[in-house]
């Protein structure tokens, strides 16, 4: 694979003739009023307008061997002959649409690669330590937005924890306090942070999905919480998990039958199957 990162990306995009004079700026002293030709970082809408070029310019690539998310791009080949192809058909369009890569931060074909914030091999996808290290050092949550920042990271890492929403389901009346004086943090909260980080210890390596290989999942269902994970066998046989999904019931999920709650599992893992 061949992780690829744009150049100034942003500034590879021209601001329509008309919305120009929308960017006008006004320098101190002499120098006068300006106005930006090419789209700046820090506009409301730069990360979306540069993720929908990215997707016209790719667009019949996209799922096949490349993979893109705003300025990061990365090419994938299952065979090593087949890659030195690939990167000529990416790169054939990225020079027809004027498409400018950073040679610095461009890395060709290796077999382990960083892609937003995860490591990527020929076994799968895992966490990035550097990620994992973050979070055992944070300091013990002393208030309602410090437990808002710590869960952030944690979630982030979530499609990596089974039953994520049933481990940290604890932290919720503490986020629905209203006054951080009433903010404490007791042996309970203590017992399910320690638990997640005993699992980011050592965090399981997700398969990547194999088309055209039988799906298998696994749901669970409690009073609060759905649970489940999509595995599919390897060329061994032995089960390999491809994604952990979870989430909290609200309210009229909480009161439905065991059942219903085991088909509400099953309808959220068949979305992420589809998306997959």
């Amino acid at each position: 694979m061949s992780l690829l990162d744009g150049y100034s990306g942003y500034n590879q995009i021209y601001i329509a003739a008309n919305d120009v004079s929308k960017t006008a700026f006004r320098c101190p002293g002499v120098l006068g009023v300006y106005e930006w030709v090419m789209m700046p970082f820090g506009l409301k809408n730069a990360s979306a307008t540069y993720q929908r070029k990215m997707n016209l310019i790719f667009h019949d690539l996209i799922g096949k061997f490349v993979q893109v998310y705003i300025d990061d791009i990365i090419v994938g080949s299952k065979q090593k002959e087949d890659h030195l192809c690939h990167l000529k058909l990416s790169f054939e369009r990225m020079r027809k649409h004027g498409l400018k890569m950073n040679p610095l931060k461009c890395a060709f074909g290796v077999t382990t690669g960083e892609f937003l914030g995860f490591v990527i091999h020929q076994k799968g996808i895992e966490v990035d330590r550097n990620k994992t290290k973050a979070i055992m050092e944070t300091k013990l949550p002393s208030n309602k937005k410090e437990l808002q920042s710590l869960l952030g990271k944690v979630n982030f890492l979530r499609r990596f924890i089974s039953n994520f929403s049933g481990k940290t389901k604890v932290f919720s009346p503490l986020l629905r306090l209203k006054k951080e004086q009433e903010f404490c943090w007791n042996e309970e909260h203590q017992k399910a942070f320690d638990e997640i980080k005993v699992y980011l210890a050592h965090p399981p390596v997700l398969a990547p999905l194999s088309k055209g290989k039988q799906l298998k999942l696994y749901i669970s269902a409690s009073d609060s919480t759905i649970a489940g994970m999509l595995v599919q066998d390897d060329d061994n046989g032995i089960e390999r998990v491809i994604y952990y999904l979870s989430r909290m019931l609200v309210g009229a999920e909480t009161r439905y039958t065991p059942l219903e709650k085991l088909f509400k599992s099953l309808c959220c893992l068949y979305k992420v199957e589809v998306l997959s």
